[in-house]
């Protein structure tokens, strides 16, 4: 299914896109889905982030040609940060830094919604736990990230994690083709057969240390190619079988 979120009538809901229409839900399907009996055409729609999170769980350096543009060593396990919610954005969003930043980053990744409570989970039930997977853009204050030398301002500002257009379980996140274009030029494209940690072994790796709730996003790095955009840029994060997260810097 491909699931969206959705302003009707001033209130966020929860809906199944089944073509150019969305079916509305009742409640958040993470225990199943159930219909109010309404539907909206899709053009009509003004989507939002397609997740409820209590957090944004996401991995640093998971593709080795990151790790080399950046340099230093390769990491011996996953590199595990917080973004807090007041870095959500909705599809279509706007993307503001303070004017103190003096560098402003895409980073696109593959990221997947969780859907049942997650403590100690294994590999291989990775699969019974997620809702499915969705596009993000991490968002980075280079010059505040390498300033401060530790990541929670440079990627926790406000609007700095746009996600979206929808969630699909329809893919196998495991080999899905992720491209980044700015201003329509491609400037990352890679698949994420090329994770360092893959995502079973990424799921079991960060439930050993926190509990992952419903609603809540792992998202699992970004491939090389990173770079800056400025006021005007528009920024769009697109993965097969999911569509495309397109934002703008203002």
């Amino acid at each position: 299914m491909k699931y969206v979120r959705i302003l009707r009538e001033g209130n966020p809901v929860w809906g199944v896109l089944e073509g150019e229409t969305v079916r509305t839900l009742s409640a958040a399907p993470f225990e199943g889905v159930s219909y109010d009996g309404e539907s909206l055409p899709l053009k009509e729609c003004r989507l939002l982030a397609p997740c409820e999170p209590t957090k944004v769980v996401c991995v640093g350096k998971n593709y080795f040609d990151h790790v080399k543009e950046f340099g230093g060593p390769v990491p011996e396990k996953p590199i595990l940060f917080i973004k807090a919610l007041n870095t959500l954005n909705d599809p279509e969003g706007e993307i503001h830094a303070p004017a103190f930043v003096e560098r402003l980053d895409y980073e696109g990744e593959l990221a997947f919604v969780v859907k049942k409570r997650a403590k100690d989970g294994k590999a291989e039930d990775f699969l019974d736990y997620i809702l499915g997977y969705t596009c993000l853009n991490d968002v980075t204050a280079r010059d505040i990230q390498r300033g401060d030398g530790q990541w929670t301002r440079g990627k926790g500002m406000d609007g700095f994690c746009p996600i979206g257009p929808l969630v699909t379980d329809e893919i196998d996140g495991g080999h899905a083709d992720i491209e980044t274009r700015l201003n329509g030029k491609t400037v990352q494209k890679a698949n994420t057969e090329l994770f360092m940690t893959k995502l079973p072994q990424l799921f079991e790796f960060i439930t050993a240390s926190m509990t992952l709730e419903p609603g809540d996003v792992v998202t699992t790095g970004t491939p090389a190619g990173v770079g800056p955009m400025k006021s005007g840029d528009v920024v769009e994060i697109n993965i097969g079988g999911i569509g495309v997260l397109r934002n703008y810097v203002v």
